[in-house]
């Protein structure tokens, strides 16, 4: 069973295997595709736009919330190919972190002339 660490390994290889070959400039969509396509040939289970309830009191919120990818049931990856990230998408992988339960998300943002700079981890609660 993989740690959250190790599925962050995994899911910066892939990233940067995508950016190497394809470089920015893609779809969101396209990145999500071909980045499922790899996860799929290594064996890593995933979910993809996998919904993110909310729960208040005693009802259940189906708010339209999703992640992009859940991988592992452990890690939350947000793929972005915008100009800019903006704190509302840091704040988005948290509030999804908060509300699945969940302690590490990364947010790749493709659009970026190095990939180094588009990669973000946000933890929650996540041990050192």
């Amino acid at each position: 069973m993989l740690r959250e660490n190790e599925i962050a390994r995994l899911v910066l290889d892939v990233a940067f295997k995508l950016h190497r070959q394809y470089g920015p400039g893609l779809f969101e969509s396209v990145y999500e595709e071909i980045f499922c396509y790899e996860l799929a040939k290594l064996g890593i289970d995933f979910k993809r736009q996998h919904p993110i309830p909310l729960m208040h009191e005693t009802i259940r919120l189906e708010a339209g919330y999703r992640a992009d990818l859940i991988i592992e049931n452990k890690v939350i990856v947000e793929l972005k190919s915008v100009e800019k990230l903006a704190d509302i998408h840091f704040k988005q992988v948290l509030t999804y972190l908060r509300l699945a339960n969940l302690r590490l998300g990364m947010l790749i943002n493709f659009n970026t002339v190095y990939l180094k700079d588009g990669i973000h981890r946000i933890a929650n609660n996540l041990p050192s």
